[in-house]
């Protein structure tokens, strides 16, 4: 491939990037914006997306280092080349003359003002070239307000920028295995751990499915609940099935639950594929009843997705926490349905993939207060260290810890076990 093949493909996938950084900008979320760059070939739409988020996930040091570059505020486009111009360079290790160029040859393309901007965007990106050492004292992208001043008052400050410097480094690719071993790392809770980047479709034991991707912090709940062979167990809200397919491997009757057929559709998808069997009903979880009582539920509830801005450093942009208190309201309503579905004696793991102690912790407390005949039992699991525990027994994972290792998505897990006397 010559040299300017290489570039036009190079700025293809630059303006997809652009497209899905504007479409972020007006609300929507990366999967959602997807469709801007369906047409693009694979190579260029891969791209497209990895350059988006390292922008997403670093836009605030670069908006820090250009600010005192800049007579005057850009306009959104410019602001958004600007941008991923930097973090190619400083972030990404892009050659400073390919990623000015292509900025400027972006900025041309551009209609009236888009093009006059061409040389400040070439002049201000040359001077942010040289700024290696002022980009490096820059601390990560801070979590919004709204997220950030529950999560300090949990944990303090240093664990906040410990999270806040895990966001920032993104998310390994992470596997759960039906039986034995998948490839990856073998990490102490029983997944294994590939680079970012990995191309799953290429790995042994796909087509076979023999595995499944799934974040090692995801994994947890169903390790914590410790399915049996034979247990009846009903794992509600339960696309896209990671959760489903570790139940199933376990040999339990698995009940998949979702409101959504066109989710649940996914979820007999990745099932077929690893071979495995459940029960899908498309239903409301708070409505659904079953015909005789439960083993178990899990309960992997709908939460704000804090937990996963690793994976999704969208999420801080397009949310504002308005929506914390009325998802809380929807947890406990569900747990208290889930709990209805249990025989005496039976077990509900409640998880959320958030940060947010209103989503976990502060939950539990409620829960509790309601249920006073409920038992937190400890979520232990293998690899579980003690500092993930929490005062009440049950399991905190952030993205902060593993920093060796690439760290976890975040995660509240909490085993409760019913009265086992008839109610």
């Amino acid at each position: 491939m010559d040299k300017t093949r290489k570039m036009e493909r190079g700025d293809a996938a630059r303006q997809g990037a652009l497209k899905l950084l504007a479409a972020v900008e007006d609300g929507a979320t990366l999967d959602e914006a997807g469709a801007l760059i369906e047409r693009l070939p694979p190579a260029d739409r891969a791209r497209a997306r990895r350059l988006a988020l390292e922008v997403l996930r670093r836009g605030w040091r670069a908006d820090a280092l250009l600010e005192p570059m800049l007579a005057r505020k850009p306009r959104p486009d410019i602001r958004r080349i600007l941008r991923l111009a930097t973090v190619e360079m400083l972030a990404l290790g892009e050659a400073p003359h390919g990623a000015v160029n292509a900025a400027v040859t972006l900025c041309r393309g551009l209609s009236g003002k888009g093009q006059a901007a061409a040389g400040m965007v070439n002049a201000v990106l040359r001077k942010a070239a040289a700024a290696k050492d002022a980009w490096a004292k820059l601390p990560p992208q801070k979590m919004p307000d709204w997220l950030r001043a529950p999560v300090a008052a949990a944990w303090g400050r240093d664990v906040t920028r410990a999270i806040e410097a895990a966001h920032e480094a993104g998310a390994p690719l992470d596997l759960t295995a039906k039986a034995g071993d998948a490839p990856g790392e073998a990490l102490p809770t029983g997944s294994f751990r590939l680079p970012s980047g990995t191309q799953v479709s290429a790995l042994e034991g796909y087509d076979s499915g023999d595995w499944w991707v799934q974040d090692a912090a995801a994994a947890m709940a169903v390790r914590v609940l410790d399915p049996q062979p034979g247990e009846r167990i009903a794992d509600l809200c339960a696309a896209p099935g990671g959760k489903t397919m570790q139940l199933a491997a376990a040999g339990a009757e698995v009940i998949a639950l979702d409101i959504s057929e066109s989710r649940l559709a996914r979820v007999a998808e990745n099932l077929a594929r690893c071979g495995l069997s459940a029960k899908l009903v498309a239903a409301d979880a708070l409505e659904w009843r079953t015909d005789a009582p439960l083993d178990a539920v899990l309960l992997d509830a709908p939460c704000s997705a804090t937990g996963t801005i690793r994976r999704h450093p969208e999420l801080p942009l397009i949310r504002d926490g308005s929506a914390i208190a009325e998802l809380a309201d929807l947890q406990a309503r569900l747990i208290d349905h889930a709990l209805s579905l249990l025989k005496p004696g039976g077990r509900l793991v409640f998880a959320t993939c958030s940060l947010h102690p209103a989503e976990g912790e502060e939950q539990l407390t409620a829960t509790l207060a309601r249920h006073p005949d409920l038992t937190v039992e400890p979520a232990t699991a293998p690899g579980v260290e003690p500092g993930w525990l929490t005062e009440s027994g049950a399991l905190r994972l952030r993205p902060d810890l593993w920093p060796e290792r690439g760290g976890m998505d975040g995660f509240f897990i909490a085993r409760l076990r019913k009265s086992g006397v008839k109610s």
